[in-house]
C-alpha cells in the first residue's frame, strides 16, 4: 500500500492558488487564512521535492514542474469527487440484493404481497423472501431484514417498530358448544389447547395481559406443531383453543369460523423489522422498512377491533 505524503486538501489549495495566481485570493475563496494556504503549499512542495510556484512580492506564477503537478492534481481531485458522488448515489438509490426472512403466515399472507408491490416501485431491487417458523440468525445466515413478531432479544441487532399487534385466544363455535367457554384464565388448564411453537413463545405457558395485569397459565395438549397453518386448521376444525396473532385470525373471526375466548385477555406481539445495521447506512434497507411500516399499519393489523 502506497503511503502518500500529501492530502487532498493540499491539492485543492494548490489548484486554487494556481487558478487565482495569488495566495491571498485563494485564501479568500477557500475561507482560510493566507498563512494556512502558504503552509499547505509549502508542505506539498516538500513532499514532491520541487517548487510549484515562482514567488515575488507582486505576483505568484506557476513553475514548469508545477504545471505538470497541476494536471495530475486535477485528475486526482476529479477521481475523488467522482468517488464521493458515486457512493452518494449508491446510498441514496435503493438497489441490489435484499434477503428477507419472516414467519410462514405473516410472510405468505402479508409480507410477500407487500414486497411484490415494493418491487414494482423499485425494479432494480433483487428480493429474496425466506419463510420459516423459527428464529433466524440474521448475521450468520446473511439476512438483511428479519420481520418478526415479539420482542427482540439480541443486543447486537437494530430493531425497527413496524406495526402494533396482539395475540388473542379463539376457538371454533363447535368446540365452544361442546366444551363450554372458559370464564377465567385458570380454566384454560382444563381445556384442549392447541400449542404452536412460535419463534419467541414459551411452549406450554401462556402469559397474557388482562384486567389484573400479566397472568400466566400452564396449558397442555395432545396437539401441537411448529407450523402455524396446522394449528389454525385444527382450531377451525373444532379441536381446541388457540393463541394466535390478531392479524392471523382476523378473517376467521370476521366470517364466524372462530370466536374470541376470554376477550379481556391478550398477549402483546408487535411486529419488528430487525437489521444488523442502521437504516441510514443503506437506501435499500430504509425504503423496504419504511414501506413495510406504511403497508402493515392498516387493515388486519388495526388493534381497535380487538380491544387492545
Amino acid at each position: 500500500m502506497v503511503n502518500t505524503p500529501w492530502e487532498l486538501i493540499d491539492l485543492r489549495v494548490f489548484c486554487c492558488v494556481a487558478r487565482r495566481s495569488s495566495f491571498n485570493a485563494a485564501a479568500v475563496e477557500l475561507g482560510i487564512s493566507p498563512a494556512y494556504v502558504s503552509k499547505r503549499v509549502a508542505g506539498l512542495e516538500k513532499a514532491l521535492g520541487l517548487a510549484l510556484f515562482h514567488r515575488t512580492t507582486r505576483r505568484v506564477s506557476i513553475t514548469d514542474e508545477g504545471e505538470t503537478a497541476l494536471l495530475w492534481a486535477r485528475k486526482v481531485l476529479d477521481t475523488a469527487d467522482s468517488l464521493t458522488q458515486e457512493v452518494g448515489r449508491t446510498r441514496a438509490t435503493p438497489s441490489g440484493a435484499l434477503r428477507i426472512s419472516t414467519s410462514l403466515r405473516l410472510g405468505r399472507n402479508h409480507v410477500a404481497h407487500i414486497l411484490a408491490r415494493l418491487k414494482l416501485q423499485y425494479p432494480v431491487l433483487d428480493i429474496w423472501l425466506e419463510l420459516v417458523d423459527r428464529r433466524v440468525d440474521v448475521l450468520g445466515e446473511g439476512f438483511d431484514i428479519d420481520i418478526r413478531v415479539g420482542d427482540v432479544q439480541e443486543p447486537y441487532l437494530v430493531a425497527h417498530p413496524v406495526a402494533q399487534s396482539v395475540r388473542v385466544l379463539c376457538a371454533a363455535p363447535a368446540y365452544l358448544a361442546r366444551r363450554g367457554r372458559p370464564k377465567t384464565l385458570a380454566e384454560l388448564a382444563q381445556h384442549d389447547c392447541l400449542l404452536f411453537r412460535d419463534r419467541d413463545q414459551a411452549y406450554g405457558v401462556w402469559r397474557l395481559q388482562g384486567p389484573q395485569g400479566v397472568e400466566s397459565v400452564k396449558v397442555t395438549s395432545t396437539l401441537g406443531s411448529n407450523h402455524s397453518d396446522a394449528v389454525q386448521n385444527w382450531a377451525v376444525d373444532g379441536h381446541g383453543i388457540v393463541l394466535l396473532s390478531s392479524w392471523d385470525v382476523a378473517a376467521r373471526l370476521h366470517d364466524g369460523s372462530m370466536e374470541r375466548v376470554l376477550p379481556a385477555y391478550h398477549q402483546q406481539a408487535n411486529v419488528w423489522a430487525v437489521t444488523a445495521t442502521r437504516l441510514g447506512n443503506s437506501a435499500k434497507l430504509k425504503v423496504c422498512v419504511d414501506y413495510l411500516v406504511q403497508e402493515l399499519q392498516r387493515g388486519d393489523f388495526a388493534l381497535e377491533a380487538f380491544g387492545a
